[in-house]
């Protein structure tokens, strides 16, 4: 039987060993985890529906939610017809904060751009759709039935 001292060794190389494990963290994990970690995806199940439907691409080829990433994987994520060209940069298995997320992919420029210039053309495209506040009002209502009644 060992002595506590042994005892006492082995719990502190086990906990330096589970230390040392946590600075390296992991070296890969799910694309589906690392999605909804990364922030582009509120919940997992969101994250394997877009896997599954050709949303996300590694490379130009389809995904698997079980698919591993890495450091170092080019992925095409589209999310509300907008598209980000990501490399994954780093990887974490708990969700934090938006400042956290950032930091475990690159986006280039070029990407980003592209996605402005679509998010400044719906703006500009909503400027001039009308803007109704409810439902249409007794006398809305009569004109918009006038106008369909013409022939």
């Amino acid at each position: 039987m060992p002595t506590h001292r042994e005892r006492h060794a082995k719990r502190t190389a086990a906990a330096a060993q589970r230390a040392r494990e946590l600075d390296q963290g992991p070296t890969e994990m799910r694309l589906d985890k690392w999605l909804w970690a990364a922030r582009f995806f509120k919940t997992r199940t969101d994250a394997v529906q877009a896997i599954e439907t050709a949303k996300v691409r590694r490379d130009g080829e389809r995904c698997k939610p079980a698919q591993s990433v890495r450091v170092g994987d080019q992925y095409s994520i589209v999310r509300d017809n907008l598209t980000w060209n990501v490399e994954v940069t780093g990887l974490s298995e708990q969700r934090g904060p938006a400042s956290a997320a950032a930091l475990l992919y690159r986006e280039p420029e070029e990407s980003i751009a592209a996605r402005l210039e679509i998010i400044a053309q719906r703006k500009a495209a909503m400027v001039n759709a009308p803007q109704w506040k409810g439902r249409p009002s007794k006398r809305q209502r009569r004109k918009i039935e006038d106008f369909l009644a013409e022939p």
